[in-house]
């Protein structure tokens, strides 16, 4: 946190799973859920990472953005030019709308880009064997949920729906903010491959990305 700059609120709602609040501290926004904080605009290192872990060495790349955050993520996926087609899904339209009125657009209206505003849950089945790589970053890891139904994201059923929408040398990057063993046990009972990449955080210990890749010659 910048230490001279003590956040203010910018906006408070109140949605059906509790307060989100932004603030800003300086030059820099925070986004608070249900008193927990969530992201910043500060650093965004391991969440351009999440983007470049699932893409690295593809073309023509149709990727799912779980969760839009402060919009490092999206801004990584339309920087590279191997990504045709960006989905984004992002359950509160508050932070769809202070991405657009706060964060400078967070790349929204880039032609590439289809927004979708729903549970992630819900855009998954229409997606089924459609996409090249998703990018999960809807909480601060499997084991630290922003609400406690997101758990079945994480779970056996929900990790085989998430291998489902991918074809066949497909990957999967999960954000975590700090290890969690039995969700990784999950991923290598279910994907050909599976690395851990850590990246060190501004502060505390290092963020760590899951990436599990479907076999090439096998779909899901």
């Amino acid at each position: 946190m910048d230490t001279f700059d003590r956040p203010i609120v910018v906006d408070r709602r109140q949605t059906p799973r509790g307060e989100l609040v932004l603030r800003r501290a300086g030059a820099h926004f925070e986004v608070i859920a249900n008193g927990t904080f969530l992201m910043d605009t500060r650093d965004g290192r391991s969440e351009r990472a999440l983007v470049r872990e699932a893409i690295a060495g593809r073309g023509g790349v149709r990727v799912l953005i779980g969760g839009l955050g402060v919009g490092f993520s999206l801004a990584e996926a339309l920087a590279s030019p191997a990504c045709s087609e960006v989905v984004v899904c992002e359950l509160e339209p508050a932070v769809v709308e202070w991405a657009r009125d706060h964060l400078g657009g967070c790349g929204l209206d880039d032609p590439r880009v289809r927004l979708l505003v729903c549970d992630l849950r819900d855009a998954l089945e229409p997606l089924a064997g459609r996409l090249d790589a998703i990018c999960l970053d809807v909480d601060n890891g499997p084991a630290w949920l922003v609400h406690a139904e997101n758990a079945a994201i994480y779970g056996d059923a929900g990790v085989d729906r998430l291998a489902a929408c991918l074809r066949p040398g497909g990957r999967l990057a999960v954000w975590a903010s700090a290890p969690d063993a039995a969700f990784e046990a999950r991923l290598r009972a279910r994907f050909a491959d599976v690395r851990v990449v850590r990246v060190a955080a501004r502060r505390g210990p290092d963020d760590v990305i899951y990436v599990a890749e479907v076999s090439p010659s096998t779909s899901r």
